[in-house]
């Protein structure tokens, strides 16, 4: 949908009837993840895809007799291993997709559009729920602080819409014995960087490249002010963690990196992330450095449990030697977390 906003943003300032397609489920090879959508107006226009092109004709013939009916419908494809070869996959694979008149079309409907406008719009995090029946379509909008937009303040849903914000995974979910279709839109990911070094200058270009927010905490001004960095990161502070983490979101798309080496900095930091909801802790330095981190932070009263979030020796092993390669392991490391649930 985010990809799509602008095409949506059109059609609707020309007042274009459309339909929109979402993946739900998928299995085996399919082309396309769930929560891929595409757009289909009146006149049978396309934007976006939910197959790679397997099923969009299929798919386009369901989406205009609804937009008559005003209604939606699960509809189910099977993708053969002929047509998964066609674009580009190895074998075959099944998608579920839910075809509706776009929700900014009914008037009772407009508030939750307008709202998931401006949070896709101004990087807010929030789940789309839908309602998965066949007849007219129903939605609520939770917002990550729990505010819920629709006339339908459902706990249980919310809840539920929650956790899958939390998972950072699109899914169906069966709540008091009815189906609906939580897509998760984040926010931008930030990345938390404690340490200013080489490998922070590399690190930060490299989160820049895959669309980080980046946050660089050091309270050595020796390093914050005379670090060159390639490209500046979005925030630089010259305090210790302690002084400033609780002015971001610790939440799951959250991702910190502990590169000070200096304990007295680093446990200052982990104290605080170990006992957060943030997405990945990281933290630099040699399995005999961690196992000296580890009792450290048993004395402090922390769990084994809590400790195993720590991942260490940090990053994804390809053999780094310079600051470059390090950093390049510890961003494969953080978008590998980042995607194990998409």
């Amino acid at each position: 949908m985010k990809d799509l906003l602008k095409k949506v943003q059109e059609w609707k300032s020309i007042n274009k009837s459309f339909a929109i397609a979402t993946v739900t489920k998928t299995w085996g090879s399919s082309p396309r993840p769930i929560g891929s959508s595409m757009i289909i107006s009146e006149d049978m226009e396309m934007a976006g895809s939910v197959s790679g092109g397997c099923v969009e004709g299929a798919v386009v013939k369901s989406a205009l007799p609804l937009l008559k009916s005003g209604e939606g419908k699960q509809l189910a494809y099977g993708v053969t291993d002929d047509e998964a070869w066609e674009v580009g996959l190895s074998c075959g694979g099944k998608i579920d997709v839910y075809v509706e008149p776009f929700l900014g079309a009914e008037e009772n409907e407009i508030v939750i559009w307008k709202k998931l406008e401006d949070c896709l719009e101004n990087n807010l995090g929030c789940i789309l729920m839908t309602r998965l029946e066949n007849g007219k379509s129903q939605h609520i909008l939770i917002l990550s602080d729990g505010e819920i937009v629709g006339e339908d303040k459902n706990e249980a849903i919310q809840k539920e819409g929650l956790r899958a914000f939390q998972e950072r995974k699109n899914q169906v979910l069966e709540i008091e014995g009815v189906q609906y279709f939580a897509q998760v839109f984040p926010r931008q990911s930030q990345m938390l960087i404690i340490g200013a070094a080489h490998i922070t200058v590399d690190l930060v270009q490299l989160a820049k490249i895959y669309d980080f927010h980046t946050i660089v905490i050091d309270p050595r001004g020796i390093f914050t002010n005379k670090t060159q960095f390639t490209i500046q990161p979005d925030f630089i502070f010259e305090k210790y963690p302690s002084e400033i983490l609780y002015n971001f979101k610790l939440d799951a798309y959250t991702y910190a990196i502990v590169l000070s080496h200096d304990p007295k900095i680093d446990d200052n930091a982990l104290e605080i992330l170990l006992r957060s909801e943030v997405g990945y802790i990281g933290a630099l330095g040699s399995r005999k450095t961690h196992a000296k981190r580890v009792g450290r932070l048993l004395e402090k009263g922390f769990s084994e449990k809590e400790i195993e979030k720590i991942h260490s020796p940090i990053g994804v092993d390809i053999k780094a030697k310079s600051p470059k390669e390090i950093a390049l392991s510890i961003m494969g490391e953080v978008i590998k977390v980042k995607n194990e649930f998409l």
